[in-house]
């Protein structure tokens, strides 16, 4: 009823002020049950979901993993040359291209292998203790088999490749020179 003594109705549904316009708010709020949550459909959806995020993730890190890997060429580069040395001569170097570089081929004499012994005091490891040796150069003639060096060829200083002088004695380089490398920039002797 209302304060004049009217009847008034009351739609609960959609409950309406005085004058008939609608209320501000809800007259009778309904109780809202909160029930047990269903388990079951609670780990279908997160099975589902970490299930699509993984395959998402393997696509999306695939592309990233393949541009990570050497390519055809770089593998190419990088891979072992074969070169045959079974006619190589007795004090002959041969040159072969490895990773875009020089790689000597030295078939050493008799004559180089007992002048080595003679030149340690020259040398600064002559044990070849320094670690950055593989583990097989450890040995007085610094290769796995003594009559022959295979070496990159390239100068540490510049970068330059320095010259095979086999000759003993050359006037430019003096009596001590008993052969190796000479590289005319820095004049370091190998």
């Amino acid at each position: 009823m209302s304060h004049d003594g009217t009847i008034m109705s009351v739609d609960s549904t959609y409950p309406t002020g005085p004058e008939g316009l609608p209320a501000l708010e809800r007259a009778d709020p309904p109780d809202v049950i909160h029930g047990q949550p269903d388990l079951a459909r609670r780990r279908a959806l997160v099975a589902a979901t970490t299930a699509l995020g993984g395959i998402s993730v393997a696509i999306t890190a695939v592309p990233f993993v393949g541009s990570m890997l050497p390519s055809e060429r770089a593998k190419a580069a990088g891979a072992p040359v074969e070169t045959d040395i079974s006619n190589l001569e007795p004090g002959a170097l041969l040159t072969v291209e490895w990773q875009g570089k020089p790689v000597w081929i030295l078939r050493r004499t008799e004559e180089m292998l007992r002048l080595m012994g003679e030149d340690e005091q020259r040398l600064s490891d002559p044990q070849s203790a320094v670690p950055q040796q593989p583990a097989y150069c450890r040995n007085p003639t610094r290769s796995i088999k003594p009559g022959f060096l295979v070496a990159v060829g390239i100068c540490t200083h510049l970068g330059c490749v320095p010259t095979f002088r086999p000759e003993t004695a050359p006037a430019d380089l003096g009596p001590e020179w008993h052969g190796g490398f000479y590289c005319p920039w820095r004049r370091p002797i190998w």
